[in-house]
């Protein structure tokens, strides 16, 4: 059985480790950069780290003693993805600059084609992710812009930010993270925010000498602490998004750093959401604040009209500036995008999805036998970690392999489908995400494609066997 893989981020790595450990080793990693890591590699902007502590954001089996503080940073984390990749041997199955651009099944086997070529599988698992593509928000004149302009994704290196006027467009979690960084170098920074979100302290902390000695020769101690982290988001987190007991906990607490690092009122009403918390996803971050509070920073939500030669032009005219960064998320919704998928009877997966992407669990698609999706859609979490989602989805797919192994092909029965569509949509009633703010979870229309709206507890239980009379053997194997 060969095994095609797309993308070498948590969930491609996950997978290739899983397989490697059942002794598959007909499997082919398809990676489009030069290295692995997935939006790890790619955010390198200052201040790029995790809002998850680092003791959940880790395999379950690789519970690494080597963290040096409680929220990572993008350093660690991509060092950590690496060693990974070395320890279980996987690397050698690796194909950097491979990008994949098409895949077709046959009724028996799955063509997967990049710039190379074509190859025969038997089996394709889609770990692409879901913050892979920048988004531009689209303003009139960008290309009209003079000075320098980047997304926080593609952060330019060699551009100094020393004494320049700068421009961020957008302010979620990429936004908090680098603007108090780059403040102290910019002559102005001018921060346009459409919608202000709420910001909650993050407790960061170092691991001393003493506590990284603890957590490698103390035994049980790191899952211990894994465990309890856990168990706080699932206990406390998750019952706020579904408008439970702690949500005004969670309001209270976020107007209560707001108030503690924000006093100019002007600014403070500025930066007060007017939606329920939860809504958009919360930013973690105890450095924002200050930073927009110092003498050579603006908050302007007046609207932007367009990008000007010189600047940024809102409705109260034009705000010169020599370089634009767009602190504006990721084309969240378009799920496999651009590769070209297509399934039985010619079916294509962008076609079957003009509605919005959805995935049985998030991972098996009707007509695409052998297709399984790791991050796939509703699998993104806004309390818990999402590297405990991808093992739950990977271990799924492990417990498919040996089923089509032994009898063909099989796909997601439509029914099943159609049953996990109404499930999903009783849920998410009940989820605070559908509210009246806009945010990345949502297509055009209003429709959440990317959360999980129960415990991720209750997605280990649903994911941990494959449900058979969900799949079907496909009639043209």
């Amino acid at each position: 059985m060969r095994v095609a893989i797309i993308g070498a981020g948590f969930g491609g790595l996950c997978m290739a480790i899983r397989l490697e450990q059942a002794g598959i080793g007909s499997y082919t990693v398809f990676e489009k950069a030069d290295g692995l890591g997935g939006t790890w590699r790619d955010n390198t902007y200052p201040g790029a780290g995790c809002d998850i502590p680092s003791q959940l954001y880790s395999y379950s089996f690789e519970k690494d003693s080597s963290w040096t503080r409680r929220y990572p940073g993008q350093p660690e984390i991509l060092a950590y993805l690496d060693r990974c990749a070395d320890k279980y041997g996987v690397r050698p199955k690796i194909r950097f600059g491979a990008e994949v651009v098409a895949a077709d099944f046959d009724g028996r086997r799955w063509r997967v084609t990049t710039g190379e070529g074509s190859e025969e599988f038997d089996v394709v698992v889609s770990c692409v992710g879901q913050l892979t593509r920048p988004a531009y928000p689209p303003i009139p004149g960008r290309e009209s812009f003079a000075g320098v302009a980047f997304h926080s994704a593609r952060w330019n290196h060699d551009h100094d930010l020393t004494g320049r006027r700068v421009a961020v467009i957008g302010n979620g979690s990429s936004a908090a993270q680098f603007i108090p960084r780059i403040q102290p170098l910019a002559a102005r920074l001018d921060v346009f925010q459409r919608t202000p979100n709420w910001v909650i302290p993050k407790p960061d902390a170092t691991f001393g000498p003493a506590a990284r000695l603890a957590l490698r020769l103390v035994p049980g101690l790191r899952r211990a602490y894994r465990e309890w982290i856990y168990r706080y988001a699932e206990g406390t987190l998750y019952p706020a998004l579904a408008r439970g007991w702690s949500a005004g906990l969670l309001r209270k607490r976020a107007l209560g750093h707001l108030h503690a690092q924000v006093a100019d009122p002007v600014l403070r009403a500025k930066l007060t959401p007017r939606f329920p918390v939860g809504c958009k996803r919360v930013v973690i971050d105890s450095a924002f604040y200050p930073a927009l509070t110092r003498p050579n920073v603006e908050v302007v939500t007046d609207p932007i009209v367009r990008v000007t030669p010189e600047g940024v032009q809102t409705t109260e005219g034009v705000r010169a500036a020599d370089t634009i960064i767009y602190a504006t998320g990721f084309r969240t919704t378009e799920f496999l995008q651009p590769i070209a998928f297509t399934g039985l009877g010619g079916v294509s997966l962008a076609d079957q999805w003009k509605d919005g992407a959805e995935a049985y669990l998030g991972i098996a698609v009707p007509n695409f036998p052998n297709l399984f999706l790791v991050y796939g859609p509703n699998t993104n979490l806004g309390h818990n970690s999402i590297v405990f989602m991808i093992e739950c989805q990977v271990r799924h797919v492990m417990a498919c392999l040996p089923y089509l192994e032994r009898n063909g092909p099989m796909e997601v029965r439509p029914e099943a489908m159609a049953a996990w569509r109404r499930q999903l949509a009783a849920a998410m009633e009940r989820m605070v995400w559908g509210g009246g703010c806009r945010s990345w979870y949502k297509t055009a229309d209003g429709r959440v494609v990317n959360n999980w709206p129960g415990r991720a507890g209750l997605y280990r239980r649903l994911t941990a066997l494959p449900p058979l009379d969900a799949y079907r053997i496909t009639s043209s194997a």
